[in-house]
């Protein structure tokens, strides 16, 4: 199996999503390694605090999905995370190869392949917690080559007083208002990541107009990523198309 390749980008970024999440297990270190031997821009992840105060790559708010046993991931100490097997890819197996792995790590893997890091904040921070993320990313990584991404606001809102010129996405996955979106998004200098079958002609025109940069998650229909590249999104995030 292989990814799905497009042809002429142009200027069109792709962000491999849960690294390469269409190959391998999502969020593991085998799905961010296929992602950085591959052409992609960037690697996009999920981050929750454990209860002991760690940072977990995860997507879910429980494991039940993809480990063998169902655990919160902000109720339990990360090590408790960290025994748990991973499910194979493809298959119902497990394996104790593949384990959750812990920010640090992922942003490692990121620094060797050279691959600009996209992180998720998942659900509700306190301003400690975000810190001590940024912290983590500025000291195994660049925070140049970072770009946080939320649902929750007030994590962003939260950024950026602490990071003023880091670049941040502010997720939304439901029709807006677009005047209050765009308010929204120049508070706080954010750019926009948004669900793709959301993104139209012209809210990308009035967005770059704004000198708003726009991704767009998680397209895996070549034909309309081949649209959305002819727009001139400025990234794609996909789980299988390269």
């Amino acid at each position: 199996m292989d990814t799905i390749r497009l042809e002429n980008k142009k200027n069109t970024k792709m962000i491999a999503h849960r690294g390469l999440s269409g190959i391998e297990t999502e969020n593991s270190y085998a799905a961010f390694v296929a992602a950085g031997n591959r052409d992609y821009y960037g690697v996009e992840t999920d981050v929750h605090v454990t209860a002991d105060g760690r940072y977990a790559i995860f997507h879910d708010d429980s494991t039940g999905r993809i480990c063998g046993k169902d655990l919160p991931l902000e109720g339990s100490d990360f090590a408790e995370l960290r025994a748990l097997e991973m499910r194979e890819a493809g298959t119902e197996k497990f394996t104790s190869v593949q384990r959750i792995p812990e920010l640090s790590e992922y942003l490692r893997i990121m620094r060797r392949y050279e691959k600009t890091g996209v992180v998720e904040l998942k659900n509700a921070m306190a301003e400690k917690d975000i810190a001590g993320i940024a912290e983590v990313c500025a000291r195994e990584y660049d925070l140049e080559k970072i770009v946080f991404i939320s649902f929750c606001y007030e994590n962003l809102a939260a950024l950026r007083r602490l990071l003023p010129r880091q670049k941040l996405q502010y997720l939304v996955g439901d029709e807006r208002e677009e005047d209050a979106l765009l308010q929204d998004l120049q508070r706080y200098s954010l750019d926009l990541d948004i669900a793709y079958p959301l993104v139209t002609q012209r809210l990308l025109e009035r967005m770059h107009g704004a000198n708003i940069a726009v991704n767009c998650w998680t397209c895996d229909d070549a034909a309309a990523a081949r649209r959305l590249i002819d727009w001139g999104v400025d990234m794609i995030t996909t789980n299988i198309l390269q």
